[in-house]
């Protein structure tokens, strides 16, 4: 079964963030990943839009996939649907990922362990932004 790392344990790693790759942040500005992202970024996070046809999001650049953002990339925060993750996991191996956050509401736990064997820290169905705000500052 799927446990995530502790309030603490996640506070330590957000502290130590800088670039965070969001797949599935939507230009949208009524869309969760939007708020959230743009939350992010007033803490100071970098956010690097991740969409397959967008080309600019909260005045960045946008990039179609993971593996076109020249980059180093922190960690990979997901807004896709449960049946999306196996692809973005993929996509995360590919580039070498050391995080990956998916969003609340997301689950998918064999896509889940699947990022922790290949030595992945993972983070299921937990708000980066609400566990910055409660468990960070």
């Amino acid at each position: 079964m799927f446990e995530n790392p502790s309030p603490e344990a996640c506070c330590a790693l957000l502290k130590r963030v800088k670039n965070i790759a969001v797949v599935g942040l939507s230009p949208n500005p009524s869309r969760p990943s939007f708020g959230v992202s743009m939350a992010m970024k007033r803490y100071g996070f970098n956010i690097i839009p991740v969409h397959p046809t967008a080309t600019e999001i909260l005045g960045e650049k946008a990039y179609p996939t993971l593996a076109s953002v020249p980059l180093p990339i922190d960690l990979v925060d997901v807004f896709r649907r449960a049946e999306f993750i196996d692809g973005v996991v993929d996509e995360c191996i590919a580039i070498k990922a050391p995080v990956i956050w998916i969003q609340e509401g997301i689950i998918n736990e064999p896509a889940a362990e699947r990022a922790r064997v290949a030595g992945m820290t993972v983070i299921m169905d937990r708000c980066i932004y609400r566990d910055y705000r409660d468990f960070c500052i």
